[in-house]
């Protein structure tokens, strides 16, 4: 079954009203767009649910007519990516919150969204029916689901494996006369790709990463635990495990599956006692420079693929020291196109310290999230069905980074079991969805549509644009970002963790409609106790003429104000601020202004409201 023949209400699974929301489905679904199955795992906790006959879908993007938007929203309260559409208002004048956009300040270009498709999502997707592997795919993949556009693949085992390996076993074949890809990857992995890609109408972006290596070129002889390559870098070790890289694009090039980029090493400097046998090959941020100088950049080289190459691939504690290191080295620098990042750290040090700093010092060296999961050393839970707060700390360090110059962001499983697994080491997590193959459904969870908020709007190469707010509310803090499509349209994104509400999301008024109702971005109003998140796309009737200049904000935003734009080359301004049609007024209304070449205003919304 392909992308779109999903059944009927009626087969939809998990339908028990005693668990129902309790709200009314729309009457009127959009051509291809089904709703969501409820199903509750307690108060405020609910899923969707899929398996072979019936899964919720999306209507494929379309820009709405001018002066009007469509919007999309989820909610705690039940709501997922619900469609509804109205019109603007023009030239309200307001005391409330107020959004404006700054088209003419550019910052760095996305490369996208997506997950890994790792061992075990792969055995767990097709634990499944073919028709229920179709929906779970086409959820990621379709213009019917999310548009996944980035997908991240281990080289050999990682421990989301059932088993310990490596492409090469045999010792001491440092000519890799006996290199070969796993049954993983031939039955598993490789059918799910093209699967995907014959799906999606967005090219997909596949990445590799290596957890181990054989265990002959280990210091510590174990493809498990952690160990070094014996030797130095330039010597036959070193040499052996550089093309090793090469075998790999090369044996799946032989499937005709291409990858955009490498990374060198999955958490290099991964020390984790609770899981002594968690695979790794341990690097300094010296180690890896000389690996790349004299080993793995010249391989790449000379090898036909034009595939990219990116450092660390570990927790932002590392920066800016680790770049600092390896591209402060000329020759190292001229193989690296970028810096992949780990969330598990976040915490510890601010995005600006981190990413902002390592943004300006490197500027043409993008900045990629290439790995992040919830649950992770949570003996008790680290599965949490429904768990909306899970996918709003998913939404909160996507937005964050976004605003400190990251380009895209990758989840780690695309699917797990209910355990959170299978992982031979039992590092079990929580993944956007769940799989029950005994009962040949999946569960579509709060992180699911938290992604799809940013993954279907904000498509490859859109540029990230001046946002800033004002009557900005110190108790309603909203974390937001903007960004212009290469179709001319504006994702505006909006997320309120506070305990106040955004209003907006109360099925009985039409929010942003004509006549001024309570609106999803605006004020936060009182007795709201949930976080929402908000997406909207002006379409750009002309963009204003833009000029250069350098620096970067703290807050990653820029207004052509004193200090406020730094010295980042590729950040454009303009003088005189351009402010945007499209603005947030009281309530949350869209406000439409500006000069007469600017009134043709087409907007899709996106949002996640507190209210059902």
């Amino acid at each position: 079954m392909g992308c779109g023949a999903w059944g009927q209400r009626q087969d939809s699974p998990g339908r028990d009203t005693s668990q129902s929301s309790g709200r009314p489905h729309p009457a009127r679904a959009p051509p291809g767009a089904r709703p969501c199955s409820p199903k509750h795992f307690g108060r405020d906790a609910m899923v969707c649910v899929c398996n072979a006959t019936y899964c919720d879908t999306l209507d494929p993007v379309v820009l709405p007519a001018a002066g009007t938007y469509i919007k999309y929203e989820s909610s705690k309260a039940g709501k997922r990516l619900e469609r509804s559409q109205g019109s603007f208002q023009h030239s309200l004048r307001a005391p409330g919150l107020l959004l404006m956009l700054d088209v003419s300040v550019l910052y760095q270009r996305v490369k996208g969204f997506g997950g890994s498709l790792s061992d075990a999502a792969a055995l767990n997707i097709l634990g499944l029916s073919q028709p229920a592997q179709d929906n779970l795919l086409c959820s990621y993949f379709s213009e019917y689901g999310i548009e996944y556009n980035l997908v991240r693949l281990p080289m050999a085992c990682s421990d989301f494996s059932v088993r310990p390996y490596s492409y090469d076993d045999v010792p001491y074949d440092y000519e890799l006369k006996h290199f070969s890809l796993a049954e993983e990857d031939v039955k598993m992995k490789i059918p799910l790709l093209h699967r995907a890609s014959a799906m999606s109408r967005r090219p997909l972006a596949l990445y590799a990463s290596p957890w181990t290596a054989p265990a002959w070129i280990k210091s510590n002889r174990d493809v498990r635990g952690t160990g070094t390559l014996r030797g130095r870098a330039g010597d036959k070790c070193h040499k052996t495990w550089a093309n090793y890289f090469i075998k790999f694009l090369d044996e799946y090039a032989k499937h005709n599956v291409s990858f955009w980029a490498v990374t060198v090493q999955n958490e290099p400097r991964a020390r984790n006692p609770t899981f002594p046998q968690f695979p790794t090959i341990s690097f300094t941020a010296e180690q890896q420079r000389d690996f790349i100088v004299h080993d793995l950049g010249p391989a790449l080289a000379r090898s036909p693929h034009r595939t990219r190459l990116l450092i660390l691939d570990d927790q932002r504690t590392h920066l800016p020291q680790w770049a600092e290191t390896v591209l402060g080295n000329s020759t190292a620098a001229g193989y690296v196109a970028g810096v992949a990042v780990h969330w598990y750290l976040d915490g510890i040090v601010s995005a600006t310290c981190s990413l902002g700093v390592t943004h300006k010092l490197f500027p043409d060296h993008f900045l990629l999230y290439t790995e992040a999961c919830n649950g992770f050393l949570s003996r008790q839970f680290s599965v949490a069905l429904g768990c909306w707060e899970r996918g709003e700390r998913y939404s909160h360090s996507i937005l964050t980074v976004l605003n400190h110059f990251v380009t895209g962001w990758t989840d780690w499983n695309l699917a797990l079991d209910l355990q959170g697994g299978p992982n031979w080491v039992k590092n079990y997590v929580d993944s956007p969805v769940i799989v029950d193959s005994s009962k040949d459904v999946f569960y579509k969870q709060p992180m699911f549509y938290h992604l799809g908020h940013f993954s279907k709007f904000i498509p490859e190469g859109s540029r990230r644009v001046g946002l800033r707010s004002i009557h900005q509310n110190p108790s309603c803090p909203l974390e937001r970002v903007a960004f212009l499509r290469p179709d001319g349209a504006v994702v505006l994104v909006v997320l309120n963790r506070s305990g106040d509400g955004l209003g907006g999301g109360d099925t009985a008024h039409s929010p942003l409609s004509p006549s001024r109702s309570p609106g999803p971005a605006g004020m936060c109003h009182s007795g709201s106790a949930t976080p929402a998140l908000v997406s909207s796309r002006p379409f750009l009737q002309q963009t204003p003429s833009r000029r250069t200049c350098g620096g970067s904000s703290d807050t990653g935003q820029g207004w052509g104000q004193h200090g406020a734009v730094g010295g980042s080359p590729g950040a454009s301004y303009s003088p005189r601020p351009f402010q945007h049609p499209s603005m947030m007024g009281e309530g949350g209304d869209l406000v439409q202004e500006g000069s007469p070449q600017h009134q043709g205003l087409r907007v899709l919304l996106t949002l996640g409201s507190p209210h059902g």
